[in-house]
């Protein structure tokens, strides 16, 4: 029974997975100025245009449908067989992967940046995503994802997160933002934290204090990365030293030294 139900999940992620003709790229990233800015332990986020990628937009009211982790050269050994894995990814039908930039060219990204890390505590994340690679997607949310495809149903926005965290929770079955999520938490970055009050009396008698208190990781979705407070967006055109100077506008006449300066 179980084989049954795993391969009428994996036929289904193949059909959810399929990438639709109709996508606007915008001109914001070139995959060469992508590469040149990004350091192990970003977080690069995709608007994906799998029919998958339109329930997830759908439930979580964002553009961004994937995310994936940069690991830099952590795998860059003999036994990657000379390919120069730079991400780790969860796959819908491949599960957990090395993947390269190609992975994602032609898509609208968005590269998200943890502030304050020590180098260490880099590396801790990266271990912890790249000891992951092989593990299957959570095919129990392939199901729930594709029931609000056909029809699309009128969900109320406070609802929406619940519904992607309906996912086994078994170790060995990684969701994209989950296995991120997971990742962060494991080295004590916050995300999205949840906020509780607690008990000081080293303080004063009676008093309190607001702590950080970890969301359970199956919350967790791609826009998460985008809206924390704790992640820097970056944007590689203004990394490389973007002037406004340099623009050619269509219709404006190019200044040139001789021209007489205006007065007045």
């Amino acid at each position: 029974m179980q084989s049954i139900l795993h391969q009428i999940g994996y036929c289904l992620g193949c059909w959810l997975s399929c990438p639709r003709s109709q996508y606007d790229t915008l001109p914001n990233y070139q995959p060469d100025s992508v590469m040149r800015c990004l350091r192990p332990g970003d977080v690069l986020l995709v608007e994906g245009t799998s029919r998958l990628s339109t329930a997830i937009k759908y439930l979580t009211q964002s553009s961004w449908s994937h995310a994936a982790l940069y690991i830099g050269d952590a795998l860059n050994d003999a036994s990657s067989s000379g390919r120069k894995g730079t991400f780790i990814e969860a796959d819908v039908v491949e599960g957990v992967r090395i993947v390269d930039f190609d992975e994602f060219r032609g898509y609208n990204l968005r590269i998200c940046r943890p502030v304050g890390l020590r180098q260490e505590d880099i590396e801790a994340l990266v271990e912890f995503v790249c000891q992951r690679v092989g593990y299957q997607y959570d095919l129990r949310n392939i199901f729930d994802l594709g029931r609000y495809l056909i029809p699309i149903p009128p969900v109320p926005s406070r609802w929406r997160r619940r519904m992607l965290g309906l996912g086994s929770g078994e170790p060995t079955r990684a969701i994209c933002s989950t296995l991120i999520a997971q990742a962060f938490q494991s080295i004590d970055y916050p995300i999205l934290p949840d906020h509780v009050w607690q008990n000081d009396e080293s303080l004063c008698r009676g008093c309190r204090r607001k702590i950080l208190k970890k969301r359970h990781y199956t919350l967790f979705t791609p826009r998460d990365f985008d809206f924390s407070p704790y992640f820097l967006v970056i944007k590689p055109m203004l990394e490389a030293g973007f002037t406004p100077y340099a623009l050619k506008w269509e219709g404006k006449k190019e200044a040139r030294d001789d021209d007489p300066v205006p007065v007045g």
